[in-house]
């Protein structure tokens, strides 16, 4: 456990000791489903701690807002991992697959996890009330694709962190319009040996649109204000001739 909390700090991750062993736990029942179900195919401890846990908790920093989505989840990473170090968000965990879903929600059960949602579904066919804050990718499809894929629960102001292996050249150069590359990040996982990228992605004219809402908004509001006026104003018969 204590390992666990100092390799979490060499990401700037603070871990107290009962989230450690929440984390901790989370592998337990991972790996006794894992004989049954095959989640995933990392089965050695120390690999998982490394490649789950911290790969998982190194995006930790890269969230915005409380409302994060994650798209393709699996087995639960990095969503559930993330959940555990920031209580205070709320997370929706989203995969097609059912029995990642059914390991997702029987984890929660056991860690007592009360804000993570878990949803059978592709993320294409995913509706929310309101756009999400953040949205995070690890091991999805490429970029372009990811976008495309998120579009109807994205909002001008949300953030897609993709957690990346290598370097995307190729699919940055994709990139569908009216995205932008916003930042990159390097994490050094603890003695992991791989090449890790965490991508920012935005509306590139996530600011045009803003404006543009609040022109709407308050033109909106001007309307309603008139249409309001217009009611209340007293009704003056017309003068009559007098011949």
């Amino acid at each position: 456990m204590q390992r666990l909390i100092a390799d979490a700090a060499q990401l700037d991750v603070t871990l107290s000791a009962a989230q450690a062993a929440q984390l901790l736990q989370l592998l337990d029942e991972l790996s006794q489903w894992n004989r049954a179900y095959n989640l995933t195919a990392i089965r050695e401890r120390g690999a998982m701690v490394r490649a789950h846990l911290l790969d998982s908790l190194a995006a930790l920093a890269d969230l915005a807002g409380s409302r994060i989505l994650d798209v393709g989840t699996g087995a639960g990473f990095p969503g559930l991992p993330l959940a555990v170090a920031a209580p205070g968000r709320h997370f929706t965990l989203v995969d097609a697959v059912a029995k990642k879903i059914r390991f997702v929600r029987h984890a929660c059960r056991r860690l007592g996890l009360g804000n993570v949602q878990a949803v059978h579904a592709r993320v294409q066919a995913l509706t929310a009330a309101a756009p999400f804050d953040t949205i995070v990718a690890r091991a999805y499809a490429g970029l372009p694709g990811l976008l495309a894929d998120v579009e109807g629960v994205a909002g001008p102001a949300t953030r897609v962190v993709a957690l990346k292996g290598v370097y995307p050249q190729e699919e940055l150069a994709a990139l569908p319009a009216g995205w932008r590359l916003e930042q990159v990040r390097r994490p050094q996982i603890p003695d992991l040996d791989a090449a890790r990228h965490i991508l920012h992605l935005v509306r590139a004219d996530a600011a045009r649109f803003a404006e543009g809402q609040a022109r709407s908004s308050t033109q909106v509001a001007a309307q309603a204000s008139a249409q309001a006026t217009a009611v209340q104003a007293p009704v003056v018969p017309p003068r009559q001739r007098l011949d």
